[in-house]
């Protein structure tokens, strides 16, 4: 006689379907507020462009042309007749903001100019030299500067601040044509040092992505206190509607056991011939009796495993036995239909979980299969142990199932098709009941099938098998 491990008691907390659904709905909250975030950080990014960038340009471009003219009159007014001389290099007066200024001719040497840094000059003309202020108003361009490069006694001209690391320098230049007489003679430069600006806004998307993730976090925790207090009204209405299902499931099941005993009491006592009228009758409410036990069994088994806890005695068997008994059970539905059962198990099955479950697992697939396999059809149920796993694996010859119902038919009163599952007998709880005993013993249920070929299940049950 084999020794059996003592009873004990697991509590599984099912995976509640409002846990997922807050889920989602913090998603759904946290995923809003931080478009809204992003779309916020860019309009604050564009602005901030708009305001430093394109201000400065505008100004440098209005600077540029105004000292353009000044140009144009000076030559006008010396009568240089369109040669670019000047006796006085002080016409042309540089602006605080200004980093240099260039006069160059249309051969492109330079006339006239003066700069913060000299020794930027030879990298500053380079720039310059293939550049077309008519298609493009500004331009920017970072120059470097070395250690030596400084003034007189070694020190930066007075009036120059960098704004940045001392060997990097952001220039933003723009040009404009001196014309004489209507023909140009010659193009003027301004540059402006935008150092800070520019590094500012190397930096800012950094900052702006700190502060992202900063408000993304606190839009999450937002959105998990919204989701929550939106669930809560849900919640307990499904409470409410669960217990009473609870409840009314458990007081039908007594004038449900009356009926069925008043019934077969009947049989007993009066002496009926089966094709008489009343014996016909006592039929008909006797598997109708049986029919809403099932259902109420099955609805009240539900409401048991919504609970969020459920009670299962798990504990060391032979389920080799179990299924040759749920065999037997069914043949009673495979005969009238002419359906063959094929059954294929090692000698010997030892795993460990909850008895009675299980069972009412096997009992559930067997019903399953032979109900949508038609007459003369063929079932076959293969049970494995692979390391520490029952494997059990289920297939019929029935109608199948189309493959976007392969999640769906484990819903609860889910039909394919309603008008043949009714006239098979089901009301659409039995897989959804199989699923929750799978799960509740941390395995897996999977389907395949093709339309008229059949289906096959395969279940995986996850079990310890070094109990002593």
């Amino acid at each position: 006689m084999r020794s059996k491990r003592p009873c004990i008691s697991l509590l599984f907390r099912k995976r509640d379907v409002f846990s997922s659904t807050q889920f989602r709905l913090t998603l759904l909250y946290s995923g809003i507020l931080m478009l809204f975030l992003f779309l916020f950080i860019m309009v604050v990014y564009a602005i901030l462009y708009m305001s430093i960038f394109k201000d400065q340009e505008r100004e440098l471009q209005a600077t540029v042309i105004q000292e353009a003219r000044n140009v144009e009159d000076y030559l006008r007014y010396q009568n240089h007749k369109g040669e670019l001389e000047f006796r006085n290099q002080q016409s042309l007066v540089k602006g605080a903001d200004q980093f240099f200024y260039y006069v160059v001719n249309p051969s492109g040497e330079l006339v006239l100019g003066d700069e913060l840094i000299p020794e930027l000059r030879p990298q500053i003309l380079s720039a310059i030299m293939y550049w077309n202020p008519n298609r493009n108003k500004v331009l920017q361009e970072t120059f470097h500067v070395n250690s030596m490069d400084r003034g007189p006694n070694n020190k930066w001209r007075r009036d120059f601040r960098p704004t940045q690391r001392m060997n990097i320098t952001r220039l933003m230049i723009a040009g404009e044509p001196i014309y004489y007489n209507g023909e140009a003679v010659g193009t003027l430069f301004i540059g402006r040092e935008v150092s800070f600006a520019y590094q500012m806004f190397r930096i800012l998307p950094f900052i702006l992505s700190g502060l992202a993730i900063l408000f993304s976090v606190v839009a999450l925790v937002i959105s998990y206190y919204m989701s929550k207090k939106a669930m809560v009204p849900i919640t307990r209405a499904f409470s409410r509607q669960r217990e009473f299902v609870a409840d009314a499931s458990h007081e039908l099941r007594t004038p449900l056991s009356v009926l069925l005993s008043s019934i077969n009491a009947m049989e007993m006592t009066l002496e009926l011939k089966k094709d008489e009228y009343p014996s016909k009758l006592l039929l008909n409410m006797k598997n109708e009796v049986k029919r809403m036990n099932g259902l109420v069994g099955d609805l009240l088994t539900l409401a048991r495993s919504d609970s969020g806890k459920v009670e299962l005695m798990m504990e060391r068997f032979d389920f080799l036995p179990i299924a040759e008994g749920a065999i037997q059970s069914a043949q009673a539905m495979a005969e009238p239909k002419q359906i063959r059962i094929h059954f294929d198990a090692p000698e010997k099955i030892m795993i460990y979980g909850d008895r009675q479950s299980l069972t009412q697992l096997l009992y559930i697939l067997l019903d399953n299969a032979i109900k949508y396999t038609p007459n003369g059809g063929e079932v076959f149920l293969s049970l494995s142990v692979k390391g520490k796993e029952l494997f059990i694996v289920i297939k019929d010859t029935g109608i199948g199932i189309k493959p976007e119902d392969y999640d769906h038919i484990f819903e609860r009163f889910y039909r394919v098709d309603k008008a043949r599952t009714r006239q098979a007998g089901g009301h659409g709880l039995g897989l959804a009941i199989a699923k929750w005993i799978v799960e509740s013993h941390k395995g897996t249920i999977k389907v395949s099938s093709e339309i008229g070929k059949g289906s096959t299940f395969i279940i995986r049950v996850p079990f310890e098998t070094n109990l002593k």
